[in-house]
């Protein structure tokens, strides 16, 4: 007999990859060239050359098991010895190579941090607006997920729900900075303040609170990039677990790849990576491709060009504000978050799409009367996308 519970998942299917896949269909119809499609956050801009020319070589000149045989399974000693001596060197935290689990992507990341620091009935709590994809992250653990509401002003943390829902219960919490779907990054105040709080807490509860920092989205600020130090949660927090993912970073969401980094200062981090690999045998996750973990060695300082992420966020923001949106300005990502036009942004999106305009209604991410835009497209399909907006609003809203 099949497994009903996954059986009843397939009526849930993700809202975001439904307009997607409408996008793919449509363009069929129209040329895709005619669909403004800001449904996936796919990463628009190409992969390093530093990256491409590795794995090239790699496959040319490698001995063939040394390249493609299986790795151990925290991953491959010396990619995680240089990724250690990476954030070491840009956050000044004592990273070494026992402290770095592979793992395929932010999404498999998270997968073993969970499973590490809770068990089935613990809570775990997340901040709205969040990716959707949390809920199975989190409750296929058998853990159980809290969201505190979203502060729509800022979009920073609501400390006053938070407090209320930081009980005894609650084992690990989940952030995600630069966010996804918002685009806003948690200011320095916004990490001390979270610090302090958890510090008090497992004091006062007698027992550790993780810090889960969700960070696909970490090298794309925008701004003065030298902040990316300040903002980092591990600075501020001991019991913090980074998930990273190299997809954003280098354009390479396909490759999978990506890593758990313990912050050293936490509590059993000399075993948190070890016991991950245990993990792995229950999730049927044996490390990511060794090939592709070999090809990011070169590339851990350098990222794909980043720039049109930003000049594609300038031209959206103008262009909403000037239509009298509400609209919270995007610090990073490839995301921006208006407020609807009416209460029902499910209804808002329905219209946009008579535009050919694919835009993600906000319900699934915690934070009805929004949508989200992944401007990772090209800046002149973005330019174009313009003027179908005023006409959209003129048209049904009157505005413009």
């Amino acid at each position: 007999m099949i497994n009903e519970f996954y059986k009843n998942m397939l009526s849930g299917k993700s809202v975001i990859r439904q307009l997607s896949e409408y996008a793919t269909a449509r363009g069929k119809e129209i040329g895709y060239e005619n669909v403004f499609d800001f449904s996936l956050g796919n990463p628009s801009v190409p992969v390093p050359d530093m990256y491409n020319d590795e794995i090239i070589r790699l496959h040319r000149e490698s001995d063939s098991m040394y390249l493609h045989g299986y790795s151990p399974s925290p991953g491959i000693y010396e990619v995680r010895e240089a990724i250690a001596g990476s954030l070491k060197k840009r956050f000044d935290i004592d990273y070494k190579a026992e402290h770095i689990f592979m793992a395929s992507g932010a999404a498999g990341a998270i997968a073993h941090a969970v499973r590490c620091v809770t068990k089935p009935g613990d809570e775990v709590i997340t901040f709205a607006p969040c990716f959707p994809e949390y809920h199975p992250y989190i409750e296929h653990t058998g853990a159980i997920l809290k969201k505190v509401p979203a502060d729509t002003e800022s979009f920073q943390i609501n400390f006053a729900a938070f407090e209320e829902l930081l009980t005894k219960e609650v084992q690990a919490v989940l952030i995600n900075t630069p966010n996804n779907p918002s685009g806003v990054v948690y200011s320095v105040d916004t990490l001390k303040n979270l610090a302090d709080i958890l510090s008090r807490k497992q004091k006062e509860f007698g027992h550790d609170i993780f810090l889960i920092s969700d960070e696909p989205y970490r090298e794309i600020l925008f701004g003065d990039k030298s902040m990316i130090k300040d903002l980092y949660p591990s600075r501020y927090y001991d019991n913090t677990l980074s998930c990273y993912s190299f997809s954003k970073s280098l354009s390479i969401p396909g490759e999978r790849i990506g890593y758990v980094a313990v912050n050293p200062a936490a509590t059993d981090a000399d075993i948190l990576a070890v016991m991950m690999t245990q993990i792995s045998r229950g999730i049927g996750h044996n490390c990511p491709t060794s090939s592709v973990q070999r090809a990011i060695v070169p590339c851990l300082f350098e990222t794909a060009d980043l720039s049109v992420y930003e000049k594609n966020m300038e031209i959206l923001y103008k262009a909403f504000v000037n239509l009298g949106f509400s609209v919270v300005k995007p610090s990073g990502t490839f995301y921006i978050f208006p407020k609807a036009l009416e209460e029902d942004a499910n209804a808002f999106c329905m219209k946009a799409k008579d535009y050919d305009l694919i835009l993600v209604p906000s319900d699934s991410f915690g934070c009805p009367g929004h949508f989200r835009i992944a401007y990772c497209v090209d800046t002149e399909k973005v330019e174009r996308s313009i003027p179908v907006f005023e006409k959209f609003v003129k048209e049904c809203y009157q505005n413009g």
